[in-house]
């Protein structure tokens, strides 16, 4: 497992890290004991940087998960969560007001069994006022990583050039990372045109979505993917070709996704333990770049084929 800085925050987490939305339903329904099990095994592995929102599962990843941070000595992992996207009885909610951050950071502490958190982010920004954001939400951010009650500030999105937006409208050192979706993937690895800008100004990335949201596995889609059929049936083809060679379209996925030095870090998702173990094992392996120059032809004019977020 190797080892990258998330910008310039001091926290050096491992190059493959568990994103915790599993654990609230939001792939399929889960075994709750399962997934603790699939956080343990995540730590015991040598992942120590852990990802969650209260959107996930509607508040049930963040409580599942706090079932198993109870377990887990604080030193040994790095804990992320966001603001602004909640929800409650299957009904999506959005709140961006300084006031409802900073509840939430304080539920989220509640729920997740801790009295720190080491990062956290604004997320999906594409769903606020930008403007408020910058001018509210981040602001109530900052103003609790004085207190200590969080170490670090971040934003979260799938569109990059929001992002940027805020980070350019914002004071220098209010963002210290960002992390964004389906962007270095075999599909689309348009995060690499941003490197540049976020280094400049000393910002972290995260990666994450490293099969695209299902494109890239054998499993397939789940109905509300909104990609577009032709890149849906672009990456199918790459699906196939990877099989026909013997070697899983998930394994390739992941190897590429925590291929880029740069960026810190690439979140996946699983709540069942033995998907962490064979992640794992996948980043330890070399990667075939033949078979990626094959996919990526075979994906053709659908590469950098995005879609908006829902």
């Amino acid at each position: 497992m190797n080892f990258h800085e998330i910008g310039k925050t001091g926290l050096k987490v491992s190059n493959l890290s568990f994103g915790a939305s599993s654990l609230g339903g939001v792939f399929h329904q889960i075994k709750e004991s399962e997934a603790i099990e699939a956080v343990f095994t995540a730590i015991d592995n040598g992942m120590n940087f852990i990802d969650v929102s209260p959107y996930y599962g509607h508040y049930k990843a963040e409580t599942v998960l706090g079932k198993a941070l109870k377990e887990i000595p604080r030193e040994k992992y790095i804990l992320s969560t966001k603001v602004g996207r909640y929800g409650k009885d299957g009904v999506n909610t959005w709140d961006y007001s300084g006031k409802r951050a900073t509840e939430s950071v304080y539920e989220s502490m509640e729920r997740l069994n801790v009295e720190y958190i080491d990062l956290i982010n604004v997320h999906d920004i594409e769903f606020a006022d930008l403007n408020q954001v910058v001018n509210e939400t981040l602001p109530a951010l900052t103003a609790l990583r004085e207190k200590g009650v969080v170490g670090h500030v971040g934003i979260t999105d799938l569109q990059l050039e929001n992002l940027q937006w805020v980070i350019d409208h914002s004071p220098v050192g209010t963002v210290e990372s960002v992390l964004n979706f389906c962007h270095h993937c075999l599909n689309d690895d348009k995060l690499l045109d941003y490197l540049d800008y976020f280094e400049s100004k000393g910002i972290g990335v995260i990666n994450a979505s490293p099969l695209s949201m299902g494109l890239l596995s054998q499993r397939g889609i789940p109905d509300w993917h909104p990609a577009p059929k032709l890149l849906v049936e672009a990456c199918k083809k790459a699906v196939q070709h990877c099989e026909s060679k013997g070697y899983p379209i998930e394994k390739l996925a992941i190897q590429y996704a925590v291929s880029n030095p740069r960026i810190a870090t690439t979140l996946f998702s699983s709540a069942n333990p033995q998907n962490v173990l064979k992640n794992l094992r996948y980043v330890e392996e070399p990667i075939d770049w033949q078979l990626v120059k094959e996919v990526k032809e075979i994906i053709g004019n659908q590469q950098r084929v995005s879609w908006a977020n829902s």
